[in-house]
């Protein structure tokens, strides 16, 4: 519970800091869309609603399938939850914007980076939670330079949504997922919760 909550803690701290004092290296490099157009357009994909839609509903239904309220519960609340914080709050607050549009955090960050969060999450301990979580960083990666190369966002946005998303998901997730306090001891064998057996009839 504290790893969970000293990360999304740092996190928020970040992005509150890129959106008062935005660094000028992370304020260049946008492009116009014109170069590599059909690899920027494959990059951005993960980041549409017509591609995380269908994936949060896959995340629901299995985790549905396995009776996990709480799993369920993260998959809808994960997403949904930053990104109308992002939309109706962080956006307004800081009021950065690019061609008219408010543009920190970014948006499709926060909507792609909340989803896959989730997923990183409910992934087995160890191993796959370990691969699921390299394979978000590269997912998330890839997506940002698309964002920037199309001209839809600074690198400082991008950044600051992925740090958000990430803040959001982890604290939703304590209330969903509460880290369970450890056992004083097992029962001894036979015996539940430490009583001892009940006598067998003769």
């Amino acid at each position: 519970m504290r790893g969970r909550l000293g990360t999304a803690a740092g996190a928020v701290v970040v992005m509150l800091v890129l959106g008062v004092w935005p660094p000028e290296v992370l304020q260049r490099g946008r492009g116009d869309g014109t170069a590599q157009h059909a690899l920027l357009t494959l990059l951005v994909q993960p980041t549409e609603p017509y591609v995380l839609i269908p994936l949060v509903a896959v995340m629901v239904a299995v985790s549905a399938l396995h009776r996990d309220r709480a799993a369920v519960l993260l998959c809808l609340a994960g997403p949904t939850v930053p990104l109308a914080l992002n939309t109706w709050l962080l956006k307004p607050l800081f009021g950065h914007h690019i061609d008219g549009y408010l543009a920190y955090p970014s948006g499709h960050t926060v909507g792609l980076v909340s989803v896959l969060a989730v997923l990183v999450l409910l992934a087995r301990p160890g191993t796959a939670r370990a691969t699921t979580a390299l394979v978000a960083a590269a997912v998330t990666t890839a997506a940002g330079f698309g964002l920037v190369g199309f001209g839809y966002h600074y690198p400082v946005d991008v950044v600051g949504g992925t740090c958000f998303a990430v803040a959001a998901v982890l604290t939703l997730s304590l209330a969903t997922h509460p880290a369970r306090a450890p056992s004083a001891g097992s029962p001894r064998a036979g015996t539940s919760s430490g009583s001892p057996p009940a006598a067998s009839p003769r």
